[in-house]
């Protein structure tokens, strides 16, 4: 058993990647990694061939299921997944705007993407995982890469600048400067917001420079405090931990494409943000 803890201990971080990149959440990859371990556990481990294999498997199977389980039906607002605060970028990190295009996919279409074009399996082995032929886990994977091909920064932006830009939308965006926020955002941007009826957030969301504007705009004239904040990698993206007027916690995530901001990504549902109460005092 000592042994079978090992390997699922140097494995768990991949599939714990995994499973979140399917259903968007920590907290529910959480649990389908331990579901994965306690089937593990359970398991003729003689009998597999290969437990790195059988793990993957089992965990991009249980999160599909975990997908399919209908819990967004009722959801106030667009559904984000909850944010990571402060992990380095790396090749599995899987960042907010993408997430955000994942959603758009089937449960099976986000699988196979995830598992080709994201963790880099061939398309054999990944059909083997999600118990289809390689043919169909082809049309899955393409269908769900033209969703997603655009979510992607194009080329990556200096540290500094990130860190810069980040500050320069958070003092436009409160201070209501409209000709600097809008010389910091692409003419076709959008910002998304996620409160899970819980907080105040847009139902929908804001499309095109102009609108996000006016809105913030509106919302510094109301404003009347001043919120604690910090800049941030927030999934890998620069962005800020702020701590509002009421007391909860928000971060925002943003998107730069060719020096501007593509995408705002904000979460205020303070259900998903438990698990960074300490990311700002």
């Amino acid at each position: 058993m000592d042994e079978a803890i090992a390997l699922f201990e140097r494995e768990r971080a991949r599939l714990t990647r995994l499973a979140r990149g399917i259903v968007g959440t920590s907290g529910e990859a959480e649990d389908v990694v331990q579901s994965a371990w306690l089937r593990f556990a359970a398991a003729d481990r003689e009998a597999i061939a290969s437990p790195e294999a059988w793990l993957t498997t089992t965990v991009s199977r249980l999160a599909i299921d975990a997908l399919r389980s209908g819990r967004r039906i009722d959801y106030v607002g667009p559904w984000l997944p909850e944010p990571v605060v402060d992990e380095e970028p790396d090749l599995d990190l899987i960042d907010s705007a993408l997430m955000v295009a994942l959603e758009r996919l089937t449960p099976l279409e986000r699988a196979a993407f995830l598992l080709h074009d994201v963790f880099g399996r061939p398309f054999d082995e990944v059909a083997r995982h999600l118990g289809r032929d390689p043919a169909a886990v082809r049309q899955l994977a393409s269908r769900a890469r033209q969703h997603v091909r655009q979510e992607r920064p194009r080329f990556a932006v200096a540290e500094r600048t990130h860190h810069d830009i980040a500050e320069a939308f958070f003092n436009a965006s409160r201070s209501g400067d409209v000709a600097a926020l809008a010389a910091l955002l692409s003419e076709d941007a959008v910002l998304v917001s996620d409160g899970g009826g819980i907080r105040n957030a847009f139902l929908r969301p804001i499309l095109g420079r102009e609108r996000i504007v006016r809105m913030f705009a509106a919302q510094a004239r109301k404003s009347t405090a001043a919120p604690r904040v910090r800049t941030a990698l927030v999934d890998g993206l620069p962005g800020l931990v702020t701590r509002e007027a009421d007391g909860e916690l928000q971060t925002t995530a943003l998107k730069i494409v060719d020096g501007r901001i593509a995408a705002i990504i904000v979460m205020r549902n303070p259900q998903k943000l438990r698990h960074i109460a300490g990311a700002l005092p």
